[in-house]
């Protein structure tokens, strides 16, 4: 079958109730990074200025959310020296209320974001009982105000024989790095998205490096020099209570294999942008107010007309295109409900109930990366798969593999 994407972390096989009753705990790509968060020391300005500074840490770019990259497998990082005629010696060391107190919305600075510590490295940053290589990432994408300075680092970057991965997806990237890439293009892409409150329309301020933004009180922006006092900003809704701040939105998506009453077929669709040949999974966003069952019986009826009862919820993926936590499932069309409709929703172009021998072969000749044909096997017209990195050829592989064990390690 498809060979599974290598260095995916799983964990150890076990004899517990959970692994026997639903097989080992599965990592699809995005996730499993290999850097301890350590999200509790984000409000810790002392542990960020130490970790920015010290000479081990690693500094990943992104531009217009392309990472540096060596080489399309393998991320580049740079060092301080690098990034520091843009964030400047230390971006982090002054508290949120003293820049809560000096907030000026005519000024602009990067954001930094904090990602973690590899701790696989021993000789690196040391803070307290935790040890091991700090990262960071920093948006040089060249824009307003400081779109020289973001260039001049842009720039000696590449005079070092290295720069940004092209295209839209990068799904190259071995796993570990991908995870991490995923963390800073959804963290940065959040920040960018979200310069201005939603409450009241004016500029926030990003803190909690990165993972956080909060509409201040009071602004400098405009006043001559010698001022005593900023002036007050408009109302927020955000200012009352406890609830000053913004945090990163992640969209919960299901994403679902629907296999027939008989367990003898799989139910795939296409939509219109896809290749020739082409069927995946189906998959939509949870709605508010609805569980993770409820959703993927309502998207596959939407979607295909097809009733769906038992829903098994089998792994998950974060996707950062631009902030998605696929949430995959494995479910069961009812023996009166396998009728396939598309009148209800216009998305799916066609859908079709696949033979898993059809599926079988499909696995193993006719899965390439995303709109590329590349096997020389599979035959014109055959079955196409999404690849090995989207959650969709994962479900499609449990399924052909037995539900508990993927069809690729047969």
């Amino acid at each position: 079958m498809a060979l599974p994407i290598p260095d995916l972390p799983v964990l150890a096989e076990d004899d517990s109730m959970l692994s026997r009753k639903f097989g080992r705990e599965l990592a699809n790509y995005f996730a499993g990074s290999p850097l301890n968060r350590l999200s509790f020391l984000r409000t810790d300005h002392a542990f960020l200025s130490s970790a920015f500074s010290h000479p081990t840490t690693k500094f990943l770019l992104l531009q217009n959310l392309s990472p540096l990259a060596k080489d399309p497998t393998t991320l580049a990082y740079v060092h301080k020296a690098d990034v520091e005629p843009l964030t400047g010696p230390d971006p982090f060391k002054k508290t949120e209320e003293q820049l809560l107190q000096e907030f000026n919305s005519d000024v602009t600075f990067p954001v930094v974001l904090f990602l973690g510590i590899d701790e696989k490295k021993k000789t690196g940053f040391e803070w307290r009982e935790y040890k091991g290589e700090a990262h960071f990432a920093v948006d040089v994408t060249p824009q307003g105000p400081i779109a020289e300075k973001a260039k001049s680092v842009t720039e000696a970057v590449k005079a070092k024989g290295i720069d940004f991965l092209p295209g839209a997806r990068h799904v190259s990237l071995n796993a570990p790095e991908a995870a991490i890439y995923a963390q800073a293009r959804h963290m940065l892409d959040w920040n960018a998205r979200n310069p201005f409150c939603g409450g009241c329309g004016q500029k926030t301020l990003s803190t909690n490096s990165g993972t956080k933004r909060v509409c201040p009180p009071t602004d400098w922006a405009g006043l001559p020099d010698g001022s005593k006092a900023p002036k007050e900003r408009g109302h927020c809704p955000t200012r009352k209570g406890i609830s000053n701040l913004s945090f990163p939105r992640t969209d919960p998506t299901i994403i679902v294999a629907v296999v027939s009453a008989d367990g003898t077929k799989l139910l795939l669709g296409r939509s219109k942008r896809f290749p020739p040949d082409w069927y995946s999974t189906l998959a939509g966003f949870l709605e508010p107010g609805e569980s993770i069952e409820e959703a993927v019986r309502r998207e596959v009826y939407e979607e295909s007309g097809v009733m769906v009862g038992r829903v098994v919820i089998h792994s998950s993926q974060p996707w950062p295109y631009p902030a998605n936590l696929m949430i995959g499932a494995i479910a069961q069309a009812t023996p009166s409900g396998e009728t396939i409709y598309l009148g209800n929703d216009a998305e799916l172009e066609d859908a079709k109930w696949f033979s898993q021998d059809e599926v079988r072969e499909a696995l193993l000749v006719g899965v390439d990366q995303f709109g590329q044909d590349g096997s020389q096997s599979r035959k014109e017209g055959a079955l196409r798969l999404p690849p090995q990195t989207a959650i969709a050829n994962r479900l499609i592989d449990a399924v052909i593999g037995g539900y508990l064990g993927a069809a690729s390690k047969i």
